[in-house]
């Protein structure tokens, strides 16, 4: 759905439309726990476009984790080993739910959860398996010099609520485990003597920064975290999980809100260019909002990886088949 698109051509204001489909795409990666696997899916059914390359991508939380591992994939070997690493990751941590931190909670509120408890209580050793994930999937200190696109991870910064936007060059596992830091669940991470917890708090993801490090004339907008709810919250975990979701959520409605006003008035011609799209977890997959963000049951996932495909090929069949592009190699190689 490319709904700045409509406003922008009423208003006068948008530049002539580029083509569809897009040959060059930038992703802004929304975090959410488990829900991270409907991106896995829009992720997987992307590389199967040979005529689809990346130029940059943002993402917090889950969406850092996606991001950093599409990366790692494309450095190595190219799009299909991008795709095994996506999935070989996804059932790591479903196989290691039982040690993950909340995900034994994964039907209870982590505002309820953890109201008596602090990480450091019911965690005292910071057991994390998506540490020993991301080291054993990444060579972090390779993909800083040689990683096929940009990176841009969000983190919050703890002493003034602020973001911080790590690039390719600064990206390593303390950078993503800090973007995916949740201060009631994770021990709080320290990069450079400074502390900092998920990415969410103060972007989910990074929207405006990735709109001017772009390259690219799309940008399509990974949602995961439920923005509805079908019934009003009355239980307190009910009440509790809503209020996170509008949390996770309202950063990147503001910043979707500053772009638009951006693009409305004094924007750049490359900016006046962009296009930007959006496929949400929620209008895939029904019931999401009554899901748990720490729920790694496999069937689950699947099942998210399975909507976060079809998502993203209804976003394709924007515009017909028969008027796409004929299959050009890849401007993205493994080295």
């Amino acid at each position: 759905m490319r709904f700045l698109d409509r406003t922008l051509e009423r208003l006068g204001l948008a530049a002539a439309p580029p083509s569809w489909p897009p040959r060059r795409l930038s992703l802004a990666l929304q975090g959410g726990g488990s829900f991270g696997a409907f991106t896995w899916g829009a992720l997987e059914r992307l590389l199967d476009e040979p005529e689809i390359s990346f130029d940059a991508i943002s993402g917090v939380s889950a969406g850092a984790v996606n991001a950093v591992l599409l990366a790692s994939g494309l450095m190595e070997g190219g799009r299909e080993a991008a795709k095994a690493r996506l999935e070989r990751f996804w059932k790591r941590m479903s196989r290691s739910a039982p040690l993950t931190p909340g995900a034994a909670f994964a039907g209870l509120s982590l505002g309820l959860m953890t109201r008596a408890l602090s990480p450091y209580l019911f965690n005292p050793f910071n057991l994390n398996p998506l540490r020993e994930a991301l080291s054993d999937e990444v060579d972090f200190e390779r993909l800083r010099t040689r990683s096929p696109l940009r990176l841009l991870i969000g983190a919050t910064r703890v002493s003034d609520g602020a973001l911080r936007v790590f690039s390719t060059g600064e990206v390593s596992v303390d950078v993503v485990l800090a973007s995916a830091c949740l201060p009631l669940i994770h021990h709080t991470i320290a990069i450079d003597g400074e502390p900092y917890w998920d990415g969410g708090y103060a972007a989910n993801p990074p929207l405006i920064a990735l709109a001017r490090a772009s390259e690219a004339e799309h940008l399509l907008i990974v949602q995961v975290t439920p923005t509805k709810s079908e019934r009003l919250p009355t239980a307190p975990g009910e009440i509790a999980k809503r209020l996170e979701q509008i949390r996770f959520n309202a950063t990147l409605n503001a910043e979707l809100e500053a772009l638009k006003y951006g693009m409305f008035f004094g924007a750049t011609p490359k900016l006046r260019r962009l296009r930007i799209g959006r496929i949400s977890a929620q209008e895939e997959f029904v019931g999401l909002a009554d899901e748990s963000a720490g729920n790694l049951g496999w069937e689950f996932l699947e099942r998210l990886r399975a909507s976060g495909a079809g998502a993203v090929e209804a976003w394709l069949d924007e515009t017909p088949r028969a008027n796409r592009r004929a299959p050009s190699p890849p401007e993205i190689a493994a080295p």
